[in-house]
């Protein structure tokens, strides 16, 4: 760290620098703020589709106790064939959004299989469906995560670091000028005194 020059150039600049930092500072905190609160949604989203998938799988187990049926295969009966994503800036913080999804069923014999193999599908389509928002969403929920966490830490760098470290900078310069400037007045008096006792010695 440069050493402080104790001059009234550095005292002007120390100023500046604390008034930059109080000016970004607000900004800083708001963001923080934002992305604190953005943050809260994701985890609720996240939290609701993850109930969701719970009660359609309770569903399924109380509607459709026949799929754990070994005989009847259901294996890759429906499989996802496109997810596209989309990007949406948060706050500054970049995350994805499911824009479409697709899944296919592979053709099976009606007749072949059981009545309730048709529900199934449907009930797969949408399992499926939820999984991969769930993804999509713990995603958004981890990338506001990591920028809640680093500005967060850049408002405490400025609130904890730089702020108090600049004021205590200029107090420090404001106490040196303040002594030099107490000792030059003292260093005149007395140069005064001797000039007048020299002169009324003359």
């Amino acid at each position: 760290m440069a050493t402080l020059a104790l001059n009234k150039t550095s005292l002007h600049k120390e100023n500046e620098r604390l008034r930059t930092f109080e000016r970004f500072l607000p900004t800083l905190d708001l963001k923080r703020k934002q992305l604190l609160m953005e943050r809260a949604k994701a985890a609720a989203a996240l939290a609701g589709i993850q109930t969701d998938l719970e009660e359609l799988q309770g569903l399924v187990a109380a509607q459709l106790p026949m799929v754990s049926n070994e005989l009847v295969d259901l294996t890759k009966l429906v499989e996802v064939t496109g997810v596209e994503l989309a990007t949406e800036n948060v706050v500054g913080a970049y995350v994805p959004v499911l824009k479409s999804f697709k899944c296919e069923t592979r053709p099976y014999g009606y007749l072949a299989r059981p009545h309730w193999v048709d529900n199934t599908v449907v009930r797969l389509r949408e399992m499926l469906e939820l999984k991969v928002r769930i993804q999509v969403a713990r995603r958004r929920f981890e990338l506001l995560e990591v920028a809640a966490r680093k500005i967060t830490q850049r408002v405490n760098l400025f609130e904890k670091v730089l702020i108090p470290r600049t004021r205590l900078s200029i107090k420090r310069i404001r106490l040196f000028l303040s002594d030099a400037e107490r000792i030059s007045v003292v260093q005149a008096k007395i140069a005064k005194g001797k000039q007048v006792a020299a002169e009324a010695n003359a």
